[in-house]
Formats: structure tokens, sequence, C-alpha cells
């Protein structure tokens, strides 16, 4: 017997503005036929679903709650039946049957999860209808992968538990099926552990790292409690989404030995360690009462999380302090292991036996691989594929997550925009044409390759709508990675298709980053004018006014730099299908504009470790950012133009070198300085002359950003100059936030 649910669709959103060829989904199902006509949307459709199937009302609930937040109205009882949730056989747990015609819609499916994605993608059709009608179409579909992941970094920067609930509406609005949560590292610890108060009352909440003789930032912080974190479990498997905590063992250990020291080595931690990033010495000892504290711990955490997967870390576990102990050397004796790493392999197969016991299967990043670890233990590559590649050689299980294309901390877009984040860029189109199943995975090990996951690391990541940007939408493409056969990429038509799915995550209350549209310019002096030069990810046509004018589908397409008065006014946007994109941009083309670069548009001089830091002052409100390489600190104007030009002013800022980067840091070396405080030097070329000395002393003790000057010899023509500071050490930083040059007129 069916039962009849109403939709009361209040179609207030505006048209679109052009008609798609094709159903606008993301990810892209697997068969799309088209059929003949249109289903007409009424003011209300009227579901219908069998009575007392728990699955299929709740796959009509998620889709009442998903056209309520895009203002479609809600769900409510009724007789009638335009649009069937109805159960068919034979078709995957994950799979659906979406058909559209005239008279009505049918979604079918197998299993809950398959009526679930079901309603995604009708919800995605209803929301580019709007107040028209569907296009028939049948769609048969199911995912490439069973594991399609974010990790959500918490430990480094909290978030709060109402945006860990958005995230989870986001993923399953993209058919994204795992939440790895990753609770528990050297910065922080967010799970609650009864047993031991310390580890959230100590370890949950740290000060922010200041430069020396900047104000010291408030304390931030927090955890879950037990009852958000059954909330949080709950709704995002009310989503057919399954959180996978992750506690790391036995390296990222120094929130846990801050709180109990007895589980460490016995080395001290200095004050402030924990505002540190990078790979820490402290691991956790081996002694039995520590075994028994990481139990304790995962009964606790197998409490909370109901996920057949525990991920245990076991990465980064640098060996000094291992090696330095008695107690471990002894250990390692006692047991006849022979080398530090053996004794890691160990460690984390006693862990696995002990979850394996309890019914639960251990996860790990790849350097799990490295010691005895169980046989049915799942390997995380992280280190490229090569681990996903031993992984499944060996018989093991794995997921696909590799650094740098699938780690979301690093930058997405090129401009000032941005803000923080690692200094690589890792673009939208990079991600999408990651290949999750590559062809060194040998055709029978292929069936080892549960999916692929994006990892959204945090240390760079300060608040909720900051990590809403960073994770989207390059988890859009990691969601079509995961579900979507392969061997169909096409940028340019799931670009086409994101559109509208960036609009419809907004209205989740995720906001993603919107540097795949927006235009990046580069203005110049040409003669008496300016020289405009633009340019785009995704190849997307950019159309642009001088007339103050917003761009429209008239105004002219940008295709090679051109010649601008000055002074005036440069807006450009991205256009698709006739409509112009998020990232719009509006310049003002100034004498001063066409001689100044900002930190993103300087080069660096080497790419050792390039950041793009958040400034450590104010402690609230918006904050500066740098980009800057924090081994060799070194930056170059390219081409300068330098006629005309009388003086040089920076920008620069002070950070603190909280770097955890072992003897790497006894290779940054700086030229002596000649005043207390130091100075920047300008050099025509980095081998070349100086041409400018910059004195720190007035920004020695402004925590801000301080604008410095200084007057340069006569030059003409296009230059390269080259900027780097003299120290005595690499504690403070100092960084460039932009670079004007003056003329005298």
């Amino acid at each position: 017997m069916i039962g009849r649910l109403a939709l009361l669709l209040t179609m207030g959103l505006a048209a679109p503005a052009a008609a798609q060829t094709a159903p606008a989904l993301l990810p892209q199902p697997a068969v799309e036929t088209a059929g003949q006509g249109a289903f007409p949307l009424p003011k209300v459709l009227t579901v219908a679903i069998p009575l007392h199937d728990a699955g299929a009302r709740a796959a009509v609930e998620r889709l009442s709650e998903l056209t309520a937040k895009t203002r479609l109205g809600t769900v409510g009882v009724a007789n009638g039946g335009a649009i069937r949730f109805v159960r068919t056989q034979g078709l995957g747990p994950e799979a659906y049957r979406l058909i559209v015609m005239p008279d009505g819609i049918t979604v079918a499916a197998t299993g809950d999860a398959g009526l679930f994605y079901g309603a995604v993608s009708l919800w995605q059709l209803l929301t580019e209808a709007q107040a028209r009608a569907i296009p028939a179409v049948t769609i048969e579909d199911a995912p490439r992968f069973a594991w399609r992941g974010m990790m959500l970094d918490s430990a480094r920067h909290f978030q709060s538990p109402a945006f860990v609930m958005r995230l989870i509406d986001a993923m399953a609005a993209n058919k994204l099926n795992v939440l790895h949560w990753h609770l528990v590292d050297d910065q922080g610890w967010r799970l609650p552990v009864p047993k031991y108060p310390k580890l959230t009352s100590i370890s949950a909440w740290r000060r922010g790292a200041i430069a020396p003789g900047a104000p010291p930032l408030p304390v931030e912080g927090g955890f879950y409690t037990a009852a958000q974190i059954r909330q949080i479990v709950a709704y995002a498997a009310a989503r057919h989404i399954t959180v996978v905590p992750e506690i790391e063992m036995p390296g990222h250990a120094l929130a846990a030995i801050r709180a109990y020291p007895r589980l460490g080595m016995g080395v001290p931690v200095p004050p402030g360690t924990e505002s540190d990033y990078g790979v820490f010495p402290w691991l956790y000892n081996a002694d039995d009462s520590t075994f028994r504290f990481i139990e304790d711990v995962l009964d606790e955490t197998m409490k909370l999380f109901p996920s057949r997967y525990i991920h245990v870390g076991g990465d980064e576990a640098t060996k000094e302090q291992w090696n330095a102990s008695p107690a471990i050397q002894a250990k390692m004796k006692s047991l006849g292991i022979t080398s530090e790493d053996k004794l890691q392999g160990w460690f984390v197969a006693r862990i696995g036996q002990y979850l394996a016991a309890h019914g639960r299967k251990l996860i790990g990043w790849d350097e799990i691989l490295e010691g005895d670890v169980p046989a049915d233990a799942t390997v995380m590559s992280w280190r490229g594929v090569d681990g996903a590649v031993a992984a499944a050689k060996a018989g093991h299980d794995t997921v696909l997550s590799p650094a740098p294309v699938l780690y979301f901390d690093n930058r997405q877009g090129v401009d000032a925009a941005e803000g923080p984040g690692r200094g690589a860029l890792i673009a939208l189109a990079d991600v999408y044409a990651f290949d999750p199943a590559p062809a060194s995975i040998p055709r029978d090990a292929q069936a080892h390759v549960l999916g692929v996951q994006g990892n959204l690391w945090t240390e760079h990541v300060r608040g909720d709508a900051r990590a809403a940007q960073m994770a989207f939408p390059r988890a859009s493409a990691v969601a079509e990675l995961g579900w979507s056969a392969g061997g169909r990429r096409d940028f340019a038509d799931f670009v086409r298709r994101l559109s509208p799915q960036m609009v419809r995550m907004k209205a989740l209350g995720i906001a993603g980053s919107e540097a795949v549209f927006r235009p990046v310019a580069t203005l110049s002096p040409d003669g008496a004018k300016a020289r405009i030069a633009l340019a785009g990810q995704p190849g997307l046509p950019i159309r642009y006014t001088l007339d103050g004018s917003a761009p429209s589908a008239t105004s002219p397409v940008y295709e090679k730099p051109f010649a601008a008065a000055v002074p005036g006014r440069l807006r450009a946007a991205s256009f698709l299908d006739g409509a112009g994109q998020p990232g719009a941009i509006d310049l003002p083309i100034t004498a001063a504009a066409l001689r100044h670069r900002d930190d993103t548009q300087l080069a660096l001089c080497s790419q050792k470790v390039p950041l793009r830091l958040e400034d450590d002052y104010p402690a609230t409100g918006k904050r500066a950012a740098f980009l800057i390489d924090i081994e060799a600190p070194c930056w170059t104007y390219e081409a300068a133009p330098m006629d005309g030009v009388t003086s040089i002013a920076i920008q620069v800022g002070q950070l603190p070198f909280n770097f955890q980067i072992g003897h790497d840091i006894d290779t940054i070396h700086f030229a002596p300085p000649a005043t207390p405080d130091g100075e920047f030097e300008v050099r025509d070329g980095c081998d070349g002359q100086r041409v400018a000395t910059l004195p720190l002393a007035p920004a020695a003790h402004n925590p801000g950003v301080t604008r410095l000057s200084a007057k340069l010899p006569p030059m003409s023509g296009a230059h390269d100059l080259c900027f780097t500071y003299t120290a005595r050490g690499p504690n403070p930083l100092w960084a460039i936030a932009g670079v004007q040059l003056e003329t005298a007129r």
C-alpha cells in the first residue's frame, strides 16, 4: 500500500538565466537518458511512499529539509502521488533509479541509502526547475566507490557543533558518505573521556602563538560533549554518513602528555609548545599503563561512535625520544624488537588486536605498513599513492587521500582574497584530475581500493567560515571522483554543474570559495595608460567593463592584455551560460595601483616550506596574511617598472616562528643585522647590488602591519627587485604584505 505526503512548493527563487542542455546534477549520474516532454511543476506536489516504510519516510523527510532550506517549500500529509518513492529489487545498497515523466516522478531503490540519494538528485532537479518544469529523464545511478570521504581536523582549530552538522548537510548534498573526524592531535584534545578529565580541562585549550613582544591572544579551543557527539553521529547517520573518529598514536601525542606527563618519556614540554605546528618528538611510551590509558580512551570512543572503523593515526612518529629513552630501549630488548620503527609496528598491531576483540577494524595512515599490522587493517594513503599501491598489493583495503592534491589546507586561489593556508596552489581542476584508481595498482588488487577522501587540516584554518571555504568546492570534486564512473572527466561540464550546486550549498550554510570563478587582475604601467591582464581558473569567458557598470552578457570578453585610461575602474567577472558567476572583482585603476604588488603577487625565491600565514594580531577581527617561505624568507618583485621611481615602501609584519621542524631549523640563516632590530634589504636581483635598506626599528614594537619607506637610486626599465631581511634568528619571522613603488609626481 502507498501512503501519501504532500510537498508544498512555494517557488520563491528567480528563474535561471538560460535553460541547461542536461540536468546539472552533481555528482554526475552513471546514466542519464532524456525523455519526451517535461513534468510541469504545480504549486503543490504530492509525495507518495509505501506505508510503514521507515527508510522511504526518512528520505522524504530529508527531501523536505532540503527544499525548505532552499526556499522551495516543505512536506506535509495529503492525498495524491505525483512523486512516488518505491522499493525495487536488484539495485545496490546506494543505487537508485529516478524517472521523470510528464505525468509524474518515481524514485526507486532497493536500500534506504538509495532512496536518500534519489531524493538528493530530485532536490537538485527541483532547484533547477524552480517554478517551471523538469524535463523528462531517466537516471540510473550508483556510486563507483563505497568510501567517499571528507576529513575534518577539529584538533588544530575547534569548529562549532552547528558547523559540523552544516558540513554534514553539504556532504550529503554531494553524496559523500564518510566524515573522518580528526579529534586528537598535538594542539588539542576534543573527545570527552570521564576517566581522564584533564584531557579536556587542560589539553582542549591553548593560546595562539605570538611574536616576541606582541600582546597575548585569548585562550581558544573547546571540546565536544558526549551528548553533542551522539547528536552529530545520529545527524550524520540520518543522512547516510558514517563518522569515523581518529585518535592519534603513537605520535601526535602532545595533548595527552600535556595532561598526563606519565604517558611520555619524561621529556618536559615547554610552555606554549601546543601552539606550534609541524612534527613533534613527543610520543607515547610503551608501558602497560599507557596501553591501559589508550584502551580506556578507545572504549569511550567506541561508546560514542558505532563506526566499524576506528582511525588510529600512526603517522609522523619521529623517534628521537624513543631512541634516547632507557625504558623504551629495555622494552625493545625484552620484546626482541630491533628498531624503533618495528616497535611502532608492534604498538599499532597491539591496538589493532584490541579493536578487533571489540568488533572494530583499525584504519591508519600509510606509515602503519612499516610494521607488522593486522592482516585486516585498512590503509589510508597520504604520502602520494605509493601507500595505496603497497597496501593493495599486500592485500589490505585502502583509501586514497594523497598530499598535496587532496589536502585542502593548500590554497585554491592565487590572489590575496584566498586568505591563509599552505603556499602550494591546489586548484579545483587539480583535484578533479586526480585518478583514484591509478594504473600502478594491479588490476587484481583494484578491489582493495575502497575509495577516495579529501582532508581539511586546520593549522592555518581558523573559524567555521574559513573551514567551509577551504573544504568547498574541492570536496564537490572529491564527491564526483568517488561517485561517478571513471573515464568521463570533463572539467568544463563539471564547472557548469558546480555553479548551481554552490548556490544550493550556500543555502545549507556552507559558503565555498569563489576562487574557481574569480578573475585575477595584474595592473602595470604602459606609458601614460594602464596595461591590464586578466586570468581565471576554469577557462570560462571573463567579461569586463571600464565605465563602472557591472559586467553583463554583452560586455567585452577578455582575450589579451589591453590598455586602459588612468584613473579608471576595472570590473570583471566570469560568465557561464550568459550569467555572471561569484567572485566578480572591482578595482580602481590608479597610478599607485600600477606599481603595487601584494604578497601573493610577489614571487617567493624558494619553495622549501611556503605558507600563507595569518598575522597574530589583532586578537579579534580581520588579520593580515603573508605569503612566505619560513625556511628561506625572500621575495621578488619581478619586472618591476622603475622608470621615474624615486622611492619604495613596503608593508611588513612580524610572525612567531612556531614550527616544529627538527634539525631543519639549523639550515635557516640570515645575514647579521647592522642595527639592533635588523633591516629589510632591497637588491637589484638577488645576487645584485643593494639599492635600499629599510630599518625594522619602527616595526619592532608594532604587532600589526608597519609601513617602511626608503629612497631609491635612479633606475630605468624593468628590474627584478629582491627583498630579504637581516636577523639574529628565525623568531620572529618578518614578512611582506605589499610593495609600493613611488614616483616623484
